[in-house]
């Protein structure tokens, strides 16, 4: 088991601060993302989990047959749909699920609040075990490389993370990689101008704006065969 550097009440408090003036906007955006984009990588019949779920805003819209959802602040229960079962835990221990049971593992600026590299291989290493053969890993997340030092803006940020270090980490943990992208979407919603939902779209279907505006990667892993 990793220590965590933040106490239950203190993710809460972090988190209130940062998003609750947010909500709405952030829900209506992740509405748009998962309807044009996530869809179309997690089939309707899948059995997923949201790793560092946050307050629900990926697992609430994606359309699936079992939802799953891992945070460790106490306020996530309170903003997940009744029909997403909540693990309450820490992400680097066994996780509270039988192996081969999921079809999808979906995670998104949650491994930079890992403590260490060793909590988030701990962390790949369950999702290999949970997923089965085939199954996808679909990180996204700050790009440090092209965020630069705007990365330690937040309290709660440690582990540094490009593209490529994330790939060669789930290789090592039983992940074929299927898609790393450098650039994918802009690095935050926080303390940003709310942008109107029909150029979220826009910028969504056009992957020539990721390259231009991109500063978070997208990282999707395949759990390899058992041989």
């Amino acid at each position: 088991m990793s220590e965590s550097p933040h106490s239950p009440m203190e993710l809460e408090k972090i988190y209130r601060n940062r998003f609750d003036e947010h909500m709405a906007y952030r829900n209506q955006v992740w509405q748009v993302l998962t309807s044009q984009f996530f869809s179309k990588l997690i089939p309707a019949d899948a059995s997923v989990l949201d790793l560092g779920c946050g307050y629900g805003e990926f697992i609430n819209n994606i359309h699936c047959s079992e939802k799953f959802a891992m945070d460790m602040n106490p306020c996530t229960a309170q903003r997940l749909n009744p029909n997403v079962t909540l693990l309450q835990q820490d992400c680097s221990d066994e996780w509270a699920l039988p192996a081969n049971h999921l079809d999808a593992v979906f995670s998104s600026n949650f491994f930079e609040h890992l403590p260490s590299k060793v909590a988030l291989s701990n962390t790949l290493q369950q999702a290999c075990r949970c997923l089965k053969s085939g199954g996808l890993i679909v990180a996204v997340g700050p790009n440090v490389r092209f965020v630069g030092g705007a990365y330690w803006d937040f309290w709660d940020h440690y582990l540094p993370l490009t593209n490529e270090a994330l790939s060669e980490a789930m290789r090592l943990q039983g992940f074929d990689i299927v898609l790393s992208r450098p650039r994918f979407l802009p690095y935050t919603m926080v303390n940003r101008r709310a942008v109107p939902m029909l150029l979220v779209s826009l910028y969504v279907r056009f992957p020539i704006l990721w390259r231009l505006l991109g500063k978070q990667f997208l990282v999707i892993g395949r759990k390899a065969a058992t041989k």
